[in-house]
């Protein structure tokens, strides 16, 4: 598989890493970073799975939107929301792993039209495609 990117953005971090300070390359986002209470840090700013997650519920919604749109399965109405959960901890074989959940809100769409919605956002969607194989990501449709 190729890809052909049409867009590339560019982000830097200083400090710890999971303690420091992220920002874009652009200067449109500076973000103070910390590693959350519940591995040890003091939670004060923000982590990459927060970012993750942001990131990943946006991405995933556009996606749904452009596959019921280029494949007529319907619309997805402006009150559709992703929430994305992003979860991290160690992994039995070491280091660390994600695992994702996503809940789909897709009001007004009938059940079998807003499950093909929601798979067929999961082939277009860039995250969903770069974790396939990688992490556990469960979708419900809510």
């Amino acid at each position: 598989m190729s890809v052909d990117p049409k867009y590339w953005t560019k982000a830097h971090a200083t400090g710890g890493g999971r303690n420091g300070s992220s920002a874009l390359a652009s200067g449109m986002l500076t973000i103070t970073m910390a590693s959350p209470k519940e591995l040890g840090g003091s939670g004060a700013g923000h982590n990459p799975e927060e970012l993750f997650a942001v990131g990943y519920a946006a991405c995933y919604l556009g996606a749904m939107r452009f596959a019921a749109q280029s494949e007529k399965l319907g619309d997805v109405p402006d009150d559709a929301k992703v929430d994305a959960e992003v979860g991290i901890g160690p992994r039995s074989d070491g280091g660390f792993g994600l695992q994702v959940r996503l809940k789909v809100s897709l009001p007004g769409v009938e059940r079998d039209v807003a499950e093909k919605i929601v798979e067929r956002g999961h082939f277009i969607c860039p995250y969903s495609n770069a974790t396939k194989g990688n992490i556990v990501v469960e979708t419900e449709l809510v």
